[in-house]
C-alpha cells in the first residue's frame, strides 16, 4: 500500500471580539482567500471551494457573530458589525494580502470592508448578493426587470417554503440533488434560534449604496449570478459590473441562490479563472 500524500494543513481558532467570539478555520497555504457566507450558513457551506482551492491556497472560512459556532448576540447581529469583524480577522491571521468571496449576507461584510480600501485587498468577488448596494438603484433596462421578478419570487417563495424546499437552495437543487439539498438545511439548522427575519430587515436597512460606489473598492470585482435566483436579482450582476470600471459579471446556469454549492465545479472555474487573470494567482 503506498503512503498516503498529507492533505493542506487545517487548523481552528477562536476571534475574541469586544462583545462576542468569532470562530474561524485556515485551511491550506499559499496566497489567502477569505469566504463569507450567507444567511443560510456557517463555515461550513464554503467546503466545496476549501476542498478545490486549499491545494493552491490559503482558505480562510469563518461564521459571522450571531451564527454558530460563533457566539450568539443577544437580540441577534447588527450587520453593520459585519465589516469590523472581518477586519479584525484579517489583521488576527496577519493576512498582508488577500481576496475576498462573498456570498449573499457575506457581501455586507466584503462591500463595506471593500470600501475602506484596505491596503491588503487583492480582489472582491460578490456571488448572489449586491451588499449594501440598492439593487433598486441599477441603471435601466434591468431595473424595469425587477418589479416583474420580484413578482414571480414572491408567489414561489411560500409554496417552496410549504414543500420544505430552502428557498435558497431552490426547486432544482431539491429535486435534482436532494443528498446537497439536506446537507444545505442541516447547515442551517445550527441556526435555527437565529431571528433570521429581523437580521432581513436590518440588511434591509443598510442597503443604501449607489451602483456606482462600488468602483471605490479600487480592485478587480466579480459579480456571479445564478440565473434561476429567486432572492437576489440575478440580472443586478451585470447592471453592477456595468457601472464599476473594470468589473465582471458571471452567471451560472441551472443555478438558484446557492450556485456555490449547487454547481461548485462551474464556480469554482469561474473564481480561479478571475483569481488568475486579476491578481496573477493560479
Amino acid at each position: 500500500m503506498t503512503e498516503p500524500a498529507p492533505l493542506p494543513p487545517r487548523r481552528r481558532g477562536l476571534l475574541q471580539r469586544p462583545d462576542c467570539r468569532i470562530a474561524y478555520e485556515v485551511t491550506g497555504s499559499g496566497p489567502a482567500i477569505v469566504f463569507a457566507h450567507g444567511l443560510g450558513g456557517n463555515h461550513m457551506s464554503w467546503w466545496q471551494q476549501v476542498a478545490h482551492f486549499a491545494p493552491s491556497w490559503t482558505c480562510v472560512t469563518f461564521a459571522h457573530r450571531g451564527f454558530a459556532p460563533s457566539s450568539p448576540i443577544p437580540g441577534g447581529p447588527d450587520p453593520a458589525d459585519f465589516a469590523d469583524d472581518l477586519a479584525a480577522l484579517i489583521e488576527h491571521l496577519e493576512l498582508s494580502e488577500v481576496r475576498i468571496v462573498a456570498q449573499s449576507m457575506g457581501g455586507w461584510s466584503a462591500v463595506e470592508y471593500a470600501l475602506r480600501r484596505p491596503a491588503g485587498l487583492r480582489a472582491l468577488v460578490l456571488a448572489a448578493t449586491t451588499g449594501t448596494i440598492d439593487p433598486r438603484l441599477i441603471r435601466q433596462p434591468e431595473r424595469d426587470l425587477l418589479p416583474a421578478w420580484q413578482h414571480a419570487g414572491a408567489g414561489l417563495a411560500p409554496r417552496l417554503a410549504a414543500a420544505g424546499i430552502h428557498v435558497a437552495a431552490g426547486v432544482r437543487m431539491a429535486t435534482e440533488q436532494p443528498a446537497l439539498h439536506l446537507l444545505y438545511r442541516h447547515i442551517d439548522d445550527m441556526n435555527a434560534s437565529l431571528d433570521k427575519e429581523a437580521l432581513r430587515a436590518r440588511m434591509a436597512q443598510s442597503r443604501i449604496r449607489a451602483p456606482e460606489a462600488l468602483a471605490e473598492a479600487g480592485v478587480p470585482v466579480l459579480l456571479i449570478a445564478g440565473d434561476e435566483d429567486i432572492v437576489m436579482p440575478p440580472f443586478a450582476a451585470e447592471a453592477i459590473a456595468a457601472v464599476v470600471p473594470g468589473a465582471k459579471a458571471a452567471r451560472v446556469a441551472r443555478a438558484g441562490h446557492s450556485a456555490y454549492f449547487e454547481r461548485a465545479d462551474v464556480f469554482n472555474a469561474i473564481l480561479a479563472d478571475f483569481l488568475a487573470t486579476s491578481t496573477g494567482v493560479v
